[in-house]
């Protein structure tokens, strides 16, 4: 804050500002106080945010004080800003950094209002920060307004509102401390949570169930990435569906492919899992993930015709049922409700990415009955081939493939891999079942 030049050689030392703590925070004191009781002229002083009267934590802000008064007289002008939480005037809010144009600098002092040099402010002692003009700040000479930049630094962390206290002064310049004109003025910012751009993981685009790299259409794939989605962790519900349609995007998290949106079924903040848009293409294909109405940059995987691949419990066995739907598995798989199959039973495995379908079936539906897939892949389980007795699009739900076998009579007891050959190309190795005679 501006004093007088021609101030007692005690108080020289402030002429390029006053001391810290006025600018008219509860408890503390104004400018009015080192100017003599300037009186209020019919000017103002205002501070302009760049995001409007908001902050983010840890995101800096550029901020102008500006001080009018539209006085002739007026040739000198000074200015005090702090930031508080509004809760407590008394906790500091965030920190600042002066401009480059050396019309500003900091000051601070502790909590009991005792003056501190900058130097004397370390971060352990949790001071009350200021920003004023500098000797060179006062802008002598100037008539009709100043102005003064900085960065302010808000806190890290979300501390309730916060409050902006400013003193302004325009001052004769005669030497005396009357004549003078004092401004206060004070703004609240509200918190706004920080926008995190997302970021798919080089390689991070996988089939749905194998996690192999490349994508199948109309088939399940799965994201892996950060920040893709905001404070929020679920799979799609009744309420998300429209006239039957699956949902583009959940709570502001949407994902394109080559252009063509995805339908969202599961979200968090390191995964997405989402069923492909149609399409006829086969090669390169760009993955975009929008979260809030930011996105990501895009990442390139593979589009493929056919992509077949079962689901799996943990990491080994092919999510497998009979048909009264009761679990294939060893019986240590789930204690209880898994049993092995018998040679000759008639096993359903559960997939994606098996292909074509006769009628038709365009992703973003519901399937409603039974698409039969037009060529009916191959299946062996232990090196043996076995029967298809059906092949479809499991009715009452989205890209899920039910391919039903029937167990070879010929195949021996334990763990045996099983692979699908669908349109020539190759489920994953290492998928097995449990066979027990």
């Amino acid at each position: 804050m501006l004093l007088l030049f021609a101030l007692p050689a005690s108080m020289n030392a402030t002429s390029a500002g006053p001391d810290a703590g006025t600018n008219g925070v509860p408890g503390e004191s104004t400018c009015v106080v080192c100017h003599g009781g300037g009186a209020a002229g019919t000017g103002n002083v205002t501070v302009t945010f760049p995001g409007g009267l908001t902050y983010t934590p840890g995101v800096k802000q550029t901020i102008t004080v500006t001080v009018t008064d539209p006085a002739t007289t007026m040739k000198s002008w000074g200015f005090q800003l702090t930031a508080r939480q509004s809760t407590n005037t008394k906790n500091q809010a965030g920190t600042f950094v002066p401009g480059t144009d050396q019309n500003t600098k900091l000051i601070c002092i502790n909590q009991s209002l005792t003056n501190q040099s900058l130097a004397g402010c370390p971060s352990s002692f949790y001071p009350l920060l200021y920003v004023d003009q500098t000797t060179t700040g006062l802008q002598a000479g100037t008539t009709g307004s100043a102005k003064w930049s900085f960065t302010w630094v808000p806190p890290t962390a979300d501390m309730g509102n916060v409050t902006i206290y400013v003193g302004g002064v325009a001052a004769n310049n005669d030497g005396l401390q009357t004549g003078d004109h004092s401004y206060t003025k004070s703004y609240t910012l509200t918190y706004v949570a920080p926008v995190l751009k997302p970021a798919i993981t080089p390689g991070g685009v996988v089939n749905g169930a194998s996690y192999q790299p490349g994508i199948a259409s109309g088939s399940w794939f799965t994201i892996r990435g950060t920040n893709l989605t905001y404070n929020s962790t679920r799979t799609w519900g009744s309420g998300d569906f429209v006239k039957g349609a699956l949902p583009t995007q959940l709570d502001g998290v949407s994902v394109t492919v080559n252009g063509k949106s995805a339908y969202v079924e599961y979200i968090s903040d390191s995964q997405i899992n989402a069923l492909a848009p149609s399409d006829a293409g086969i090669g390169s294909a760009s993955v975009v993930v929008t979260v809030n109405g930011v996105a990501s940059s895009p990442i390139n995987t593979i589009l493929l015709g056919t992509s077949p691949a079962f689901f799996l419990w943990g990491d080994k066995y092919a999510v497998a049922t009979r048909q009264d739907y009761s679990y294939i598995g060893p019986t240590t798989l789930f204690a209880g409700s898994t049993t092995p199959a018998k040679p000759g039973d008639v096993v359903i495995l559960w997939g994606t990415g098996f292909g074509a379908t006769t009628p038709a079936i365009p992703a973003g539906v519901q399937v409603t009955d039974a698409a039969y897939l037009t060529n009916a892949p191959i299946v062996t389980v232990g090196g043996v081939q076995a029967q298809v007795v059906g092949a479809a699009l499991a009715p009452g739900s989205a890209g899920l493939y039910q391919i039903a076998i029937k167990v070879p009579t010929a195949v021996s007891d334990g763990d045996l891999e099983v692979i699908a050959m669908a349109d020539g190309v190759p489920s994953p190795t290492g998928v097995y079942i449990t066979v027990q005679k």
